[in-house]
């Protein structure tokens, strides 16, 4: 094999430049697998110089099917290289992955990928050639056997690949048109409302405590005398958690009534919100 047929096999397995593989080559005296290390290594070097800068734009992936949903989120710097065949392939890919690793994050960074390179590796090499910093970040897999899970992608890049992507997985026996229709209008409220949990009770304390004392300083700068501080106080967190706990948010379609309104509304007794995930890039 010549050279440059050499360089060209390295080009096609590690996506870098021609200048590069070119070096790596010479460097390496025309031995392909040690062509790949140096340019493993060059990779990371130029990756890690990569890391220190912002990386708010990228795609949400959704993967999976009715009974088990993945979603992930992958960041880069700009929107352009969101839309990147590259970078789009590359998380396609993930994404199914992801899934089968059920967002287990370590485990899919030693994952292997089609082309029998871990995903770690591929994202590195992805990195030097694309030339901008490119993290995985938030994942969630949503498994129940018990009932079904319905989703909502917004702001769609390609395919499966959006800006803002739902899970929401639904309880039932009953699996008619009624249902399916809720599921679907369920996912779409949670993408406009970004509830924090499913009820106010399960909503995280620290964010019930950062809450308490923004509200607490508020109206110690308004200077309210303890006693009504405190009546306004209880009021203020009271409607945080109902504003923020999925059942108690008004509801998009008809904001008169609560979602669980809608919910009793329907009339099927075995119907329950199991849980959902809404990650929305850079967010």
């Amino acid at each position: 094999m010549s050279d440059i047929e050499k360089v060209k096999k390295l080009r096609e397995a590690t996506g870098a430049g021609f200048k590069d593989c070119n070096l790596a080559i010479k460097e390496s005296e025309g031995d392909l697998d040690k062509a790949v290390e140096i340019l493993r290594v060059k990779g990371i070097s130029k990756a890690s110089k990569k890391m220190s800068r912002d990386a708010k734009e990228g795609v949400v992936a959704v993967s999976g099917d009715e009974k088990k949903t993945s979603i992930i989120e992958v960041n880069c710097e700009t929107d352009f290289v969101a839309k990147n065949d590259d970078f789009i392939n590359f998380v396609k890919e993930l994404s199914e992955l992801n899934n089968q690793n059920n967002s287990d994050i370590e485990k899919l960074k030693k994952s292997k990928m089609k082309n029998d390179i871990n995903v770690e590796e591929n994202l590195v090499a992805l990195i030097a050639k694309i030339g901008e910093k490119i993290t995985i970040g938030k994942a969630k897999t949503i498994s129940n056997t018990s009932s079904v899970n319905y989703q909502y992608l917004h702001t769609v890049v390609k395919d499966n690949l959006a800006k803002l992507a739902v899970i929401v997985s639904l309880e039932t026996s009953n699996s008619s048109d009624i249902v399916k229709t809720f599921g679907k209008q369920l996912s779409m409220h949670i993408a406009a409302s970004n509830p924090l949990a499913l009820e106010s009770k399960l909503i995280d304390k620290a964010i019930i405590d950062k809450e308490q004392e923004l509200v607490t300083e508020e109206l110690k700068n308004l200077g309210k005398p303890e006693e009504i501080a405190k009546k306004i106080s209880l009021g203020k967190m009271n409607k945080f958690k109902e504003e923020n706990a999925l059942l108690t948010q008004a509801w998009v379609m008809e904001p008169k009534k609560k979602v669980q309104d809608v919910l009793k509304e329907l009339a099927i007794n075995d119907l329950k919100i199991k849980e959902f995930s809404r990650i929305k890039i850079g967010e």
